[in-house]
C-alpha cells in the first residue's frame, strides 16, 4: 500500500518529492532519477502507486517499468529475466570492433546465454546488418528475447548452449558472444538482493570457481566458428587469465580487453584462419 495520498491529489513537485523520500528510505541510491522514470512510465495514478510499491519492495527498477536501456536501445525485460548491466556494453563494443566483415554476405552472429537478447540486438545495431541467432536455457528469457530480437530479424532457440542451434551454423559463425554466468556459487549470497532474489539463478551461478559455463562454451567454440571468427565472453578481471587459458585449450588465439570506466573485462578468442 502507498504511504502517501492518491497521486492525483499531488501537484508534480510534491508528488516527485514524496516518491523520492520513499525510494531513499528503501535504499535506492539514485532515488531522484528513479522517481522521474516511474512517473513517466505510469499510465494512471494507481499504476504509479503500484509501481512505487513494487520498487520499494525490492524489485529491480527494470522489472517494474518493463524495460532496460542498453547501448542506446530500449530492451524489454520481464519478471525473472536477467537485467542487462551497463558494463556489458563493453562486450558489444569489442565484438563490433573485432567482427569479421565477410564479402558478399551478412556476418553470422550467435548470442549464447542470451537472456533478454540485449547483447545480440545491440551488436546487430552496431554492425548495421547481421544474421542473428540466440539461445538460452531459460524459457522466460527466451520469450523475452524473441520480442527484443524480432526487430533485428533474429531467431531465438530454447536449450542448453549450442544444443538448440541449427546444425547448418557449424563452421559459419563470425562472432560468438556469450555473457555466461561467472559468479562463483559461494559468492551468490553476496550479490545485491535485486539480483539474487529476482533474477534467475541460472543466469548468475557460474559454478564453484565461476568458470563452469565458460569452459563449456569455449570447449566447442572452434567447431562453430568460421575461420577467423571470434568468441567473446564477459568475465571479471581476476578470472580473465583463467578464461583466456580455457580459450587457448579450445584452440583459439586469445587476448584480454578491459575498460576501467565500465569496470568491464572481456576475453576474446579467434579461430585461426
Amino acid at each position: 500500500m502507498s504511504v502517501f495520498p492518491s497521486v492525483s491529489s499531488f501537484s508534480p513537485s510534491p508528488l516527485r518529492s514524496a516518491i523520492v523520500t520513499r525510494l531513499r528510505a528503501a535504499g535506492c541510491v539514485f532515488a531522484e532519477d528513479e522517481a522521474e522514470l516511474l512517473i513517466s512510465a505510469a499510465r494512471t495514478p494507481s499504476d504509479l502507486d503500484a509501481m512505487v510499491d513494487r520498487r520499494v519492495a525490492g524489485l529491480p527498477l527494470e522489472h517494474v517499468v518493463g524495460w532496460a536501456e542498453f547501448c542506446g536501445l530500449r530492451i524489454s525485460v520481464g519478471p525473472g529475466v536477467f537485467v542487462p548491466r551497463p558494463r556489458t556494453a563493453f562486450l558489444v563494443e569489442r565484438a563490433a570492433a573485432v567482427a569479421p566483415r565477410p564479402e558478399g554476405r551478412e556476418a553470422v552472429v550467435v548470442d549464447l546465454c542470451c537472456g533478454s537478447g540485449a547483447v545480440g540486438a545491440a551488436l546487430v545495431a552496431a554492425l548495421g546488418r547481421a544474421e542473428l541467432h540466440a539461445a538460452d536455457i531459460d524459457p522466460a528469457a527466451v520469450r523475452c528475447a524473441r520480442g527484443n530480437i524480432a526487430a533485428a530479424g533474429g531467431r531465438v532457440y530454447e536449450g542448453d548452449l549450442y544444443e538448440p542451434l541449427p546444425a547448418a551454423l557449424r563452421g559459419r559463425v563470425d562472432v560468438l558472444v556469450a555473457n555466461a554466468p561467472y559468479v562463483p556459487t559461494e559468492a551468490i549470497g553476496l550479490l545485491p538482493p535485486e539480483a539474487r532474489e529476482h533474477e534467475p539463478l541460472v543466469a548468475l551461478d557460474g559454478g564453484a570457481d565461476g568458470l563452469e559455463v565458460q569452459r563449456r562454451v569455449a570447449a566447442s567454440a572452434a567447431d562453430w566458428l568460421a575461420p577467423g571468427g571470434c568468441l567473446l565472453i564477459e568475465t571479471s578481471e581476476r578470472q580473465a587469465p583463467l578464461t583466456a587459458r580455457t580459450f587457448a585449450r579450445g584452440g583459439l588465439v586469445t587476448q584480454i580487453a578491459a575498460c576501467d570506466e565500465l569496470d568491464a573485462t572481456v576475453v576474446i578468442g579467434t579461430r585461426p584462419a
